[in-house]
């Protein structure tokens, strides 16, 4: 069912397949909350601003590409699978990213991923 976390995340990925990370702070809450698997946990719009600048950096080191490989929400929450490749020999990585959102802006954004 979608709805609008659903629509939400749609345009969360369609930014990311731009491969610059740093408008995806736009899409959050000023109060939001970002928990990375690797970086930590990021709050509020200044601190989530930085860390997508950060990974636009972190991810061209690696050449890192992102595949959407499912995405099923509503109008409160979604959840994407996702896959990542990158060109320094890793294998690809799968994960999975879950979203909270209210009025159209992200408020919660965590990411899991495959060991």
């Amino acid at each position: 069912m979608a709805g609008d976390a659903f629509d939400t995340i749609t345009r969360f990925w369609k930014i990311q397949d731009d491969g610059d990370y740093a408008p995806l702070a736009e899409l959050f809450a000023d109060d939001a909350q970002v928990v990375d698997p690797i970086y930590g946990t990021f709050t509020g719009g200044e601190a989530i601003a930085g860390f997508f600048t950060m990974m636009n950096g972190e991810m061209a080191k690696i050449g890192a590409t992102f595949r959407l490989v499912e995405l099923s929400g509503d109008d409160e929450t979604a959840w994407a699978q996702w896959e990542v490749t990158t060109t320094d020999g890793r294998e690809p990585r799968q994960g999975v990213g879950v979203y909270r959102v209210s009025n159209g802006k992200l408020t919660y954004y965590k990411d899991y991923m495959n060991a």
